[in-house]
């Protein structure tokens, strides 16, 4: 065995831990706007460690809210790559794993995946790049990169095979005004994407095809219930975008994901929540590597998904007047067999 075979040493914030353990002495720099998320949305029920996540957020806010401990504080940069760090450490032993890597690419060697400070990225460094050549995930004191972190802990395959093909086209097209069609495409799915896993083919087929009865409202008692798992149900949505996440801190009728379909076996459904998310990660890695593979690959070959739209999602749509809206639920752009 080589030394780049052996396992990739575990990323331990010991002073972090302690920390979360002992919240008050510690302060979060975390604003006003980490207020708005509602952890029991059914939305965010598939993250990866979601419980230790929001309990540590949750803390270290209540803790800046506290004025008896203002003066105990110690004020703490980075908060986010440190929760996130501590998360994915968790989710590794919980596997008794290695922590996720990078995938190769261009001469580089697979990194071991670790949240940074921001002011880590070196100036004029494409985001992607320094991704794939260091493994280290820049991030800020904010939500959209607390939900950034959270999809690379849900989807680090997924995530690692999108940062893969940004390289491959940064070597070959240049960081320029335009991204082209391939990263168009990564960047639509990464910042808005969501996965239908169906073992119905047929719900998955009306989806594409904008047959949003036959897709949303006449299979309902199909889909599964996010807070409450059913083993015979045939369909389930699964947020991707986290761009998409931030939105629905602010629900609204109109919101839009852009969808891929991913048939399964019915035995999918009869897994934990866990070993869904881990099988379907592969699963998603594997689709969008034969998509951005494709001559005419764009973002069209994603499917509008109205996400308030999901079965169990949001209480209003159990009435099938909601999807009457035809400024929602628009007619289809396309017919596909």
């Amino acid at each position: 065995m080589t030394a780049t075979d052996l396992p990739a040493k575990p990323y331990r914030n010991t002073a972090f831990d302690a920390s979360i353990n002992n919240p008050s002495a510690y302060a979060s720099t975390l604003d006003d706007s980490f207020a708005a998320i509602d952890w029991q949305a059914s939305w965010l029920c598939h993250l990866n460690q979601l419980g230790y996540i929001s309990k540590s957020i949750s803390q270290l806010r209540g803790l800046k809210n506290d004025p008896a401990q203002t003066e105990k504080l110690e004020h703490t940069p980075d908060i986010i790559a440190k929760v996130l760090n501590t998360a994915l450490q968790k989710h590794a032993d919980a596997l008794q794993q290695s922590l996720p890597q990078t995938k190769p690419a261009l001469n580089n060697q697979a990194q071991t995946l670790k949240f940074v400070s921001q002011n880590e990225l070196p100036e004029g460094e494409a985001y992607e790049r320094f991704i794939g050549t260091t493994g280290n995930i820049p991030t800020r004191d904010n939500l959209h990169d607390l939900f950034n972190g959270s999809i690379w802990l849900t989807f680090p395959k997924t995530k690692a095979l999108l940062n893969y093909y940004h390289m491959l086209e940064i070597k070959e097209q240049g960081i320029g005004a335009s991204r082209g069609r391939v990263r168009d495409t990564i960047t639509v799915f990464d910042e808005n994407g969501a996965i239908l896993v169906t073992a119905e083919s047929s719900i998955g087929k009306a989806l594409v095809d904008f047959d949003w009865q036959e897709s949303l409202v006449a299979p309902r008692d199909k889909w599964d219930e996010p807070k409450q798992l059913n083993k015979q149900a045939q369909a389930a949505v699964y947020i991707f975008g986290h761009a998409l996440l931030e939105k629905l801190l602010h629900p609204r009728k109109a919101l839009c994901a852009h969808s891929i379909v991913i048939n399964v076996t019915q035995d999918f459904f009869t897994l934990s929540l866990s070993e869904r998310i881990n099988h379907l990660d592969q699963k998603v890695a594997d689709y969008m590597d034969a998509l951005l593979s494709e001559p005419d690959v764009s973002p069209r070959k994603l499917s509008p998904l109205p996400i308030l739209g999901v079965p169990h999602y949001w209480a209003e749509n159990v009435q099938p007047s909601f999807y009457e809206d035809s400024q929602v639920f628009r007619s289809g752009r396309r017919s596909q067999s």
